[in-house]
C-alpha cells in the first residue's frame, strides 16, 4: 500500500435524524484494498439535494454522511495501486474528484450506456452507515474510494471551490448539453438560475447559442446569470403571456430551439413546452422531488413536434467534459462567486443553517480549517 502517515480515525459529520443537529464522530479510518483510495477532503460543497434530505423532503437512508460534491488529495490506495477512469496511474498527492455515483459497468444498464441506473450502483452521500462505509460522503475528512469509480484528475487551474460542484452540477448540466445536442446558432432558454443554470449559461454561451435567455423569480440570480453568458434574464413571475411575448420578440416569433429545465417545477415544465418551436426539444433535469403531476395537452406534443428528454445524474465521460469547460473557461466566469461562504467542519450545523436560510448557489465545507 502506498500512503502518507495517517492518523488512526477520521472525523465525519453524521446525520441521523430530519430536524437533529449533525454530530461530529470519529471512526477507525478504513484501510485501502485492491484499487481502492483514499482521499483527503480539501472541499465538499452543499448541494440541493442534500438540504432535501436534510429536511426531510427526499428521503436519504439514516444515519449517513451527507455530501457527494467534493475534491481532495490522494493519501492512501491499496497495494495494487490505481488508475484514472482512462486507465492512467494515480499517485499519492494527487488532487481529484470522482463520479458521485459508483456503477459496475458490467449489468444490463451500464451496457446500454445508463450508468446512473446501474442495478448495483452506490452514490456518495446516500449510503447508510456500515462497518467500514462510513466515509462516503462528503461532510467529513476523508472520502473511501471503492474499486471501480470513475476518477479524475483535477485540472492546475480550477480553485477547489469551483471544482468541488463538478461532480453534480457541472456534469449533470454538461449531461443535458449533450441530450440537447449543438446549440451553435440556437435560441435557448434555461429555466432556474441556481447552480446548475449557472453553469448551464455559461456552456450554452460556450457552444454557440445565439439567445440565452433566462427564467428565475430571484432578482440576484438573475442579475448574476448575465455575468454567465446570459443575453437576457426574465422574471419568471410574470404572466405567462407575458413571458411569452418577451421570448417570441427575441426568436422572430418562433419560440426557442431548446429548452433546459432545471427548476423541477410543474409550472415551469408546462410554461416551457409552450415556449417552443414547433420541433423544439427540451431536456430536463430539474425534477428530482415530489410534485404535482405536469399538465399538458399530449395532443400539443405530437402537433408540435417537440421532443422531451430527461436527464438524471450522468455518464463519466460528462464529468471528464464538465472539468474540462472549467478549466478553459476559467477566467472568463465568475464561478467562486457562486460558493456564497465557507464553513469549517465544526461549523457544520452553521454551514447547513445558512445554506438554508441565505440560499446560495453553494456553500462550501473546509474539513481541514479552524
Amino acid at each position: 500500500m502506498n500512503h502518507f502517515a495517517l492518523p488512526q480515525d477520521g472525523r465525519a459529520a453524521v446525520f441521523r435524524a430530519v430536524g437533529a443537529p449533525l454530530t461530529i464522530e470519529n471512526y477507525p479510518l478504513p484501510q485501502p484494498a485492491g484499487t481502492e483510495v483514499l482521499v483527503k477532503i480539501s472541499c465538499s460543497t452543499i448541494c440541493g439535494s442534500d438540504l432535501h434530505s436534510y429536511t426531510g423532503s427526499r428521503h436519504s437512508p439514516m444515519p449517513c454522511v451527507l455530501g457527494h460534491e467534493m475534491v481532495g488529495h490522494i493519501v492512501a490506495t491499496g497495494p495494487e495501486g490505481a488508475q484514472d477512469f482512462r486507465g492512467r496511474e494515480l499517485q499519492i498527492g494527487d488532487r481529484i474528484t470522482w463520479s458521485m455515483v459508483w456503477s459496475c459497468g458490467r449489468c444490463f444498464y451500464c451496457q446500454k450506456g445508463l450508468r446512473s441506473k446501474c442495478e448495483k450502483l452506490m452514490k456518495f452521500g446516500h449510503e447508510e452507515l456500515a462497518p467500514n462505509r462510513v466515509f462516503v460522503g462528503g461532510m467529513a475528512e476523508y472520502c473511501h474510494l471503492p474499486k471501480g469509480c470513475a476518477i479524475f484528475r483535477v485540472p492546475d487551474n480550477v480553485p477547489d471551490a469551483v471544482a468541488s460542484p463538478s461532480n453534480c452540477a457541472t456534469a449533470t448540466v454538461a449531461a443535458t448539453m449533450r441530450y440537447a445536442g449543438s446549440l451553435a446558432g440556437q435560441a435557448v432558454i434555461i429555466h432556474g438560475a441556481g447552480m446548475l443554470g449557472q453553469t448551464a449559461c455559461a456552456m450554452a454561451a460556450v457552444g454557440g447559442a445565439t439567445e440565452v435567455m433566462v427564467l428565475e423569480p430571484n432578482q440576484l440570480r438573475r442579475e448574476q446569470t448575465l455575468k454567465f453568458g446570459a443575453t437576457i434574464a426574465i422574471d419568471s413571475t410574470q404572466a405567462p403571456e407575458t413571458v411569452r411575448e418577451i421570448v417570441l420578440a427575441r426568436t422572430q416569433g418562433r419560440g426557442a430551439d431548446v429548452s433546459i429545465e432545471l427548476s423541477g417545477y410543474p409550472e415551469a415544465i408546462e410554461l416551457g413546452l409552450g415556449l417552443l418551436r414547433f420541433g423544439g426539444r427540451m431536456v430536463m433535469a430539474g425534477a428530482t422531488f415530489p410534485s404535482r403531476p405536469v399538465q399538458w395537452p399530449a395532443e400539443q406534443i405530437v402537433r408540435r413536434l417537440l421532443q422531451i428528454v430527461g436527464v438524471y445524474n450522468y455518464n463519466p465521460e460528462d464529468l471528464e467534459a464538465g472539468l474540462e469547460f472549467l478549466s478553459k473557461a476559467q477566467g472568463r466566469f465568475p464561478f467562486e462567486e457562486l460558493v456564497g461562504k465557507s464553513f469549517s467542519l465544526d461549523q457544520i450545523n452553521a454551514a447547513f443553517a445558512f445554506a438554508r436560510e441565505q440560499r446560495p448557489p453553494r456553500v462550501a465545507v473546509l474539513p481541514w480549517c479552524q
